[in-house]
This record gives structure tokens, sequence and C-alpha cells, in this order.
């Protein structure tokens, strides 16, 4: 089947009650130029139009045929794969955002063949020619069968896995900018780790530390939900975070829990929000584990004035990252 013509359009642009919590419950799900795409003809190879120069990776040996039941990465509780992930990347925004950081090698991008012009699929495919990635039409079902999330809007793209930060290098200063952390302790819902993602990246986070076990990494849906905030949010994975805790503390930077046990507030943090500070969120339901507890620097909570006692991680995330990210551009001269 021969391609079809590029799509035209321009790229879319980028005090209070005493009962308290930051402890969720469930989880939220909460230099261009023009390209070409390939399609499968009859099964076989794909073919690359418009005479562009094509990405020397092709789909071959990747079956059209089914795969048996779709999967989905939803809530686990088996130990994550090493490495953060994030070699499937699904969703139209995740793509183009990974497309854009150039942080890491792609090796293809696979389009629906029944998808309808749009803006930032035209975006998509300009920044891919100018990475010379090449981007592939197969049938719908066969990208629904390869997809790992609920909804991957007819495009995966995959990925060399994200890098990891040295802890070191984020308990560092950056352009004269004190060390602003989120510490995750426990979280296994996607939906939740990549919406706080999305926060950590909006509110200016210099940095993400993630167990290595007993926490959900950068699965597609991760991917999807933080709307590609994952290629831009450095992430380090430490082994155990009461240590990681340990090590940040022997830096000079506040340690502070969000935790419904905690007795003063998250808006009565002050000048702690101000130098350097690690905001450390708990899992859904269980909150911070006793050990990440009881090495904070201290612990606060979150208000409740309503009749629902706890808000979500993702939740609790925005109003954290920036209640520290309102005082400190309070206070930049």
């Amino acid at each position: 089947m021969a391609p079809r013509p590029p799509r035209k359009g321009k790229p879319a642009s980028r005090s209070a009650s005493p009962r308290s919590s930051s402890r969720s419950t469930s989880g939220g799900k909460g230099s261009r130029s023009g390209s070409s795409r390939s399609s499968d003809a009859r099964g076989g190879a794909p073919r690359s139009s418009g005479g562009r120069a094509a990405a020397p990776r092709a789909s071959a040996g990747r079956s059209t045929g089914a795969r048996g039941p779709r999967r989905t990465d939803g809530p686990r509780t088996a130990a994550p794969a090493k490495g953060l992930g994030g070699e499937q990347v699904e969703g139209r925004q995740a793509v183009r955002e990974l497309l854009i950081a150039q942080k890491r090698k792609v090796r293809e991008i696979w389009f629906a063949k029944d998808l309808d012009p749009a803006p930032i699929l035209e975006d998509i495919e300009e920044l891919a020619h100018a990475a010379r990635v090449q981007i592939l039409e197969v049938p719908r079902r066969k990208l629904e069968e390869t997809a790992r999330s609920e909804a991957p809007q007819g495009i995966i793209a995959f990925a060399a896995p994200l890098q990891e930060a040295p802890l070191g290098d984020l308990l560092r200063p950056r352009d004269g900018v004190a060390p602003f952390l989120v510490a995750v302790d426990g979280v296994t819902d996607p939906g939740n780790l990549g919406a706080l993602l999305r926060c950590c990246d909006g509110a200016g986070v210099t940095g993400v530390l993630l167990p290595k076990h007993r926490t959900v990494h950068v699965t597609p849906t991760v991917a999807k939900t933080s709307a590609g905030a994952v290629e831009h949010v450095p992430m380090a994975l430490v082994s155990g975070l009461p240590t990681a805790i340990g090590q940040m503390r022997d830096k000079g930077i506040w340690v502070v829990g969000l935790d419904d046990a905690g007795k003063d507030t998250l808006f009565g943090i002050g000048d702690l929000a101000a130098e350097g500070i690690c905001m450390v969120l708990g899992a859904e339901g269980a909150g911070l584990s006793r050990l990440v507890r009881e090495r904070c620097d201290t612990v606060v909570s979150i208000p409740m004035l309503g009749q629902v006692s706890s808000l979500n991680v993702s939740a609790a995330a925005a109003l954290a990252t920036y209640e520290v990210a309102r005082v400190r551009l309070a206070r930049r001269p």
C-alpha cells in the first residue's frame, strides 16, 4: 500500500481543619522539516516513501498477526525491571516531547493507518524527519496489540531506555539554585507516578528519587500520563530511601515528609522551601513507611476541610511542589 501524503497544519504549542493528609487512597489516572512514513505491504517489510532518508532500522521481524490479550501496566507488587525503563512511549504529547528533548535515541515510530490529520501529528512527523527517525504506518490492530497503556492515541515510539541521573549530581546546586527534590516512597500506580512527574516538571523540581524496589518505574502509562515530563525531569534510582535521606541531610538538604500524621501543615514550612529541600511522598493507601518517616527532618500534613480524609499522591504532589515553588518565586530578586 502506498503511503499517504504528509499532513498539513501548524504544530500545537507546547488554616484549617484538624484532619490532614497527603496519603493516597487509590490511583488517579490522571529544527524541523517534513517527514515520510512507511507502510506495511501485505504483511511484508515496510517501504520508505518519498525518497527521503529512512532510519537504518526498520520494523522487520515484527509480526502483524495477533499477539494475544492486550497488556496494560497497571498497579503492581512485584519488583520492577532494572533501570528506569521508558523504552516504549505511547500517546501523542509523550512522543512529541521525546523527540523535542533529544536526550535518547529513538529507533522508530508507529502511526496507526487510520489516523485523521492533526497539527500535533504533523509536528511529530517534522521532528522525526529532522532527527532521521523512521515513521511506519501499521494496522490499528497491530498497534493496539503492542500498546501497554489504555489509550495510545494511535502512536507508539520505540526508544533507548531513560538514563538515570547520579544521586550526587542531584544533591548539588544547579546554576546557583538550591536543590528542589521529590522522593517517592512505594508508589505503585503508573497513573499516579506519571501525574506526579508532570507536577514536578511544572513546579521546577530539579530531581526525583525513586527506590529500586516497591515503586513503579517508567512504563508506557507513566510516560503518557506525564505528558512527556519523563524526558525533562532528572530521576535517580536509589537502593534504599532511608539511606538516601541520610545522604541528603549530610549535604544540608532539608527532608520534609508529607503524611497525615504530621502535626504541622505544609503551608507552614516557610524558609525551608527557599533552601535545599526534598519533599517525600508516600504510597497509595499506606503513606510514608516507618523508617522513612523517622528519618525526615519534619513531617507535615495537608489540611483537609471536607469529609474525605485524604488526597491521592499526585494531588498531594501538586500542592507540595507548588507551595515550594511559590516561596521560591516570591524570593527571587
